[in-house]
This record gives structure tokens, sequence and C-alpha cells, in this order.
């Protein structure tokens, strides 16, 4: 009996290998026609909204034919601010948590402080925002006060993808770098990083797609307004982004054609993010060819 278990059990084996891989790939199926769904509703609803006038021309306030134009540069302007201020910030903290810190307390204060700032609610980090930049420190709502408080929420997420990409380099070529007379800091930047560039470029990238998303944070510190300028460079003017246009519209109501900018202006918002995920992966693509 004991011998015709064994003869069964493998084939036993490979069934439930078979049911359970075919669970997965239902699952997987399932994600990707929700997904599918998700942005064909939206991109058919605003995908007609669409024209060149409506990417070109400035909003209106109370008259129908408005654009966003001032909304798509500083959406892009405060996202770049946002990740000028968080970058050297976020990469610093890996670097050190990841090759300096060891293992002990003070690794674990680092871990707790920053996974406490990445747990944080986008709205929480708003109300900072907005009672130490806008407030305290008087500077209204401007790009300046959107752009700091979106690095606060930057910083966490670069901080712990760098942490965890450098961790996941070979100890193998450490050691051999080491072995050829190269000191810490040389290793790091000309071995450990160049290696771990995928995940912190992945990590970097979709870090920019969730701060251009944001809307919470700068609904109180950037404002609902924009510069009558084009465009307009200056920090001390409000900033308001494409997903703060999407809010404002759709409650505010005093525009004939709301529904159609909210429709158009989120259709834009998706084709950004999916330009910025896959340039991820043409990336990711590029950078491998060339470490090989």
């Amino acid at each position: 009996m004991r011998a015709i278990a064994t003869l069964r059990s493998p084939s036993r084996a490979k069934h439930v290998d078979k049911f359970m891989r075919g669970v997965l790939w239902v699952i997987a199926l399932g994600f990707i026609l929700v997904l599918a769904v998700f942005v064909g509703a939206i991109l058919h609803q605003g995908w007609p909204v669409l024209r060149l006038d409506f990417l070109t021309r400035m909003p209106e306030t109370l008259e129908a034919g408005g654009g966003i134009k001032p909304q798509i540069f500083n959406s892009i302007y405060l996202v770049l601010l946002s990740l000028g201020l968080s970058l050297p910030i976020g990469l610093g903290a890996g670097v050190y948590m990841a090759e300096y810190a060891g293992k002990g307390r003070t690794l674990n204060f680092f871990r707790l402080c920053i996974e406490t700032l990445a747990a944080t609610p986008s709205i929480v980090l708003a109300l900072f925002g907005m009672i130490v930049f806008v407030q305290t420190l008087g500077w209204s709502f401007s790009i300046r006060s959107g752009a700091l408080t979106l690095a606060l929420l930057n910083i966490p997420v670069i901080t712990r993808v760098t942490e965890v990409s450098l961790m996941s380099v070979p100890r193998e070529l450490k050691e051999a770098s080491y072995g050829l007379g190269a000191t810490k800091l040389q290793t790091i930047l000309k071995v450990a990083l160049p290696y771990a560039a995928t995940g912190i470029l992945t990590g970097l990238v979709l870090t920019a797609g969730r701060a251009f998303g944001e809307s919470a944070i700068l609904v109180f510190t950037a404002g609902t307004n924009t510069s009558a300028i084009f465009p307009d460079f200056r920090l001390t003017v409000p900033g308001e982004t494409l997903s703060v246009h999407l809010w404002y519209v759709t409650s505010d109501g005093t525009l004939p054609d709301a529904r159609e900018i909210a429709a158009g202006t989120a259709a834009v918002m998706i084709l950004v993010l999916l330009i910025l995920n896959l340039s991820v992966r043409f990336l990711d693509r590029a950078i491998r060819r060339r470490t090989r």
C-alpha cells in the first residue's frame, strides 16, 4: 500500500500544480480584464474631447470650451520639482540604510520612521503642508508649497526602493570590487548603484506617477487656480494640476461642459500614466542590455 501511495503522490502533485497554475492564470486574466475595462471606459468618454485646442487653450471659469494647457504644465512642473527635492534625500537615505547603518537599533529606528511616513495618509500630509508652508511660513497656495509637500510623499518610497535594490546586489560583486582595491564609496558608486539602477529607476518612475495623480495634497497647498501667464516658472504662483482640475470641475458645477472637460482631463492623465509605465519597461530593457 505504501508503494502504491508513493507512486500516486507525484501524479497528485502534478494535478495540484496544474490546478493552482490555472487559478493564478484566471486571477491574472481577471485583473487584466478589469484594468482594460477601466482604462477603456475612461478613454472612450474622453477621447472625443482630446482635440488640439483642448490641450493648448487656457481654462474657462464660466463659459464652455476651456482647455487644460496650464494644468498640464503645472502637473509636470510640480512632479519634477518634487522629485528634484526628494531624490537626493531618498537616494542618500537608502544608501545609508543599505550600506552604512548595519544591523541593529539604528537601522530599525530609521526603517520605523520611513515606514511610518510611507503609511501616512496623503490628507494628513496635505494638512501638514497647509499648516506649515501655507499658513505658518506665509507662502499661501503656491507651487513651492505643493512641491515641498509632494516631496514628503516621495521620500519614503524612494528610500525604501533604493534600500531594497542595493540589498539585492550580489555580495560577490562587492567582494570582487574590494579585492581590486576599491574603497567602500567607490564600490557603491561604480558597482552597487549601477547594478541596482533598474530597480531604483522603476521605483522613481512609479513615484512620479503617484505624484502626478495626487490631488488631496495639492488642493491644500498648490491651490485650485492657475497663473494668467504661460509658462510661469515662478514658485510663488498657484499651481492647479490635472488631478485638482478634475476634482474642481466635477465638484464646482458652474461650467456648462464640466462633464466633457472632466472626461478629457481623466483621459490625459490615464495616457500619461500609461506612457510612464511603458517607459519603465523600455528603460529596464535598455539598462539590462548595457549591463550584460
